[in-house]
């Protein structure tokens, strides 16, 4: 047999080998299901269903996210024992009142006493720090009640009788600055818009009437039937909020005010025609907000007062999306 033989026989042998496999491919492709692209490869098919199954799972968590009712945590009113008394008046006692927890828990959110930490007791000694609420929590409300202690910013009082909470002022410092760390909104109202602007460096009037004699009267024997209006500063977040409402008409409960502003933040809102602070906000977090007055004494839809639902629905779509 000659070499050209040869040769020729193992070309031939190989044109035979290749027709072998491209009749194999074939019927692999028939054998595939006909809803698979014709150019479908093991690579494509496999990279399809991971991200069908990513979507999957993004859906479930995203649900979850939607669904899971929000976790407010609203700081502690304290009644300190009173000399001589008997029973609970004897006790240190932690409350909440019940028109701010009503008002959170209108939108449908679970609400949460946050009470002081000691984990020095001499009874039930704990490891639970303030912190530990910050992280588990998805927002912070601080509520009204007695005045910020002049101690906690750099003042004595001018008065006894405003000596303000100095035990209060540190259990809320601390706990509004876990929030404000952990990136959870903060809402503070009344006693709480002091407090957020003395946090950050600010002062306040000790007595509105007695520092500032033009001012409006801010408190009064009618409690929070007492009103005054308010304008809002061109633009603040408020302005934004109420656009095309030049001013609202707000309860006014206090006889104490920002004074000079603390770091970072900006007015919100001032008295009409006074030009008290009535409303700040810290710029350098999503929402971290002081209201002077009580948004929890306005009717929802109401006509007369302000209605704050806008504040408090901004405050709590913060809180979702800050929540992990």
């Amino acid at each position: 047999m000659s070499t050209d033989d040869s040769e020729s026989r193992k070309h031939e042998r190989r044109a035979n080998d290749r027709r072998g496999d491209d009749q194999q491919r074939q019927r692999r492709k028939d054998d595939a299901p006909r809803y698979l692209d014709p150019g479908e490869t093991v690579f494509t098919l496999w990279g399809r269903v991971i991200m069908a199954r990513y979507r999957r799972i993004a859906a479930a968590a995203t649900r979850h996210i939607m669904q899971r009712p929000l976790r407010i945590g609203i700081s502690a009113r304290i009644f300190h024992p009173e000399a001589g008394a008997k029973g609970l008046r004897s006790k240190n006692l932690q409350y909440l009142e019940e028109s701010i927890a009503q008002w959170v828990m209108s939108r449908d959110v679970l609400v949460f006493m946050i009470p002081t930490v000691n984990t020095d007791g001499l009874l039930h000694p704990s490891n639970i720090r303030l912190r530990d609420y910050a992280r588990h929590l998805d927002g912070l409300v601080l509520q009204g009640g007695a005045d910020v202690s002049p101690q906690s910013y750099a003042e004595t009082p001018t008065r006894p009788e405003w000596g303000g909470d100095r035990a209060r002022d540190m259990y809320e410092l601390e706990l509004l600055h876990e929030f404000v760390e952990a990136g959870k909104p903060v809402l503070g109202i009344c006693r709480g818009c002091q407090l957020l602007n003395v946090a950050f460096g600010g002062s306040l009037y000790q007595d509105i009437a007695t520092d500032v004699p033009a001012a409006l009267a801010h408190v009064h024997d009618d409690y929070d039937r007492h009103r005054h209006e308010i304008t809002f500063p061109e633009g603040s977040s408020l302005a934004k909020m109420f656009r095309g409402q030049e001013r609202g008409l707000v309860n006014s409960i206090h006889h104490q005010a920002v004074k000079t502003l603390g770091r970072d933040m900006a007015v919100e809102a001032l008295s009409h025609p006074d030009g008290m602070i009535e409303a700040i906000r810290y710029r350098k977090a999503p929402f971290v907000m002081g209201l002077q007055w009580h948004p929890e004494f306005h009717r929802a839809g109401g006509q007369e007062l302000l209605d704050c639902t806008a504040i408090l629905d901004n405050f709590l779509r913060v809180a979702r999306e800050t929540r992990f």
